[in-house]
């Protein structure tokens, strides 16, 4: 008998609430690393209506104008229009920022310490992360939230252009794919929700989203007469942004990573240095999964790593190929081990992360982008890897 189920995921715009903040906080992480390679930064924002709040633990060589990066996030995001509350070049932004605690310094400094057992650089903080990758998509990354986010990344696109001037930037999308035997057959429904300007009326951007974005960007074969489309379902999406709802860094980790498909350790990743293992042993477990698909050792794999604050090694490695595997997965977790080293500063020196470049991350996704600068989405270990399994 075969499986039938339906997996649901969303996607958000880069004017929603939360992500207006995570994209200010990758900006000064950008900053910081502009001028500053060993920053460390854990920068945090809020906001509501035209209120910016800047806060958290920075230490870095860089001189940052906090406001006026602030103030070009949330212009390149689109908040410009006159009828705009929260607007780039009038919100009121506020700075709570102090240096990091030597206590966790002296845990992540590559220096021996009073009551650290090693001289070597250690996590900036327990935890748990994630990596998973499976072979659904070109980007092996699975379908329901590879659509979700086409469908942001376009009507984005498409407001950026000025041709379609009703358009505003906050929205929301989620797509419901049908899997038999765990494999994409069909798109039950699609949800867009998309701010817009009072003189529209519904049934052109009901129409516009339908014709324009959804038909336009997800695959033909999985849109069927069955398939359900709601566009702006409440009637009317007028008040939005900031304006509408407060924002927060760090409260859309799972649009952020797998959909829900791939479990989540916890951990936020926009405004923190590689130094935090929240942000770069996830990239690394992305970069460590997506390696055994694209070697075609497994069709799914989820990898599960955990770390001790201060300490050099993980504490635990864990890998899951949900019976997917081509070879015994002892001797896939065997080859992993041998490709690639978990240390947190090994991790950031294989992936190159001290460069600015988090502000790629933030918008629809950090994984599954084809950008050369994101380098976890390299398969440029899959020959090392089938060697390792000889």
């Amino acid at each position: 008998m075969s499986k039938r189920y339906i997996f649901s995921s969303e996607s958000v715009g880069e004017g929603h609430p939360d992500k207006v903040c995570d994209t200010i906080s990758d900006y000064v992480l950008d900053a910081c690393f502009r001028e500053d390679k060993f920053s460390r930064v854990a920068c945090e924002c809020f906001v509501k209506s035209n209120l910016v709040v800047v806060g958290g633990e920075i230490t870095t060589k860089a001189k940052l104008d906090y406001a006026a990066i602030a103030r070009q996030a949330i212009r390149d995001i689109g908040y410009v229009n006159d009828d705009d509350v929260f607007h780039a070049d009038r919100v009121f932004v506020n700075v709570y920022v102090t240096t990091q605690s030597p206590d966790i310094a002296q845990g992540v400094d590559a220096r021996k310490a009073k009551g650290k057992k090693t001289a070597k650089q250690g996590a900036g903080d327990q935890g748990l992360m994630f990596g998973y990758a499976c072979d659904e998509t070109p980007e092996l990354m699975p379908a329901p939230i590879m659509f979700a986010h086409r469908l942001g990344r376009e009507l984005t696109r498409i407001r950026k252009t000025g041709k379609v001037p009703w358009l505003r930037p906050d929205a929301k999308s989620q797509v419901s794919v049908i899997y038999e035997d765990d494999r994409p057959v069909a798109i039950s429904n699609v949800v867009i929700s998309t701010q817009h300007t009072a003189d529209v009326e519904h049934t052109e951007i009901e129409k516009f989203c339908i014709e324009h974005v959804i038909k336009k960007v997800l695959p033909k074969g999985l849109l069927t007469d069955r398939t359900q489309y709601l566009v702006n379902p409440t009637g009317r999406f007028v008040v939005g942004g900031p304006q509408g709802d407060s924002g927060l860094t760090g409260r859309k980790i799972i649009v952020d990573t797998y959909g829900g498909m791939g479990r989540h350790g916890g951990g936020a990743f926009s405004g923190k240095d590689p130094t935090k293992v929240d942000r770069s042993a996830a990239y690394m477990g992305r970069w460590v999964a997506k390696n055994v698909v694209a070697a075609g050792l497994a069709s799914r794999c989820e990898l599960q790593f955990a770390y001790a604050i201060g300490h050099p090694e993980p504490v635990s490695v864990h890998l899951e190929t949900f019976g997917t595997a081509k070879a015994p997965e002892d001797k896939i977790v065997r080859a992993v081990n041998r490709v690639f080293s978990f240390q947190p500063a090994d991790i950031i020196e294989q992936l190159d992360l001290r460069r600015p470049i988090y502000a790629k991350t933030t918008n629809y996704g950090h994984f599954g982008k084809s950008d050369p600068d994101l380098t976890w989405e390299r398969t440029d270990k899959v020959a090392a890897l089938k060697a390792a399994l000889k």
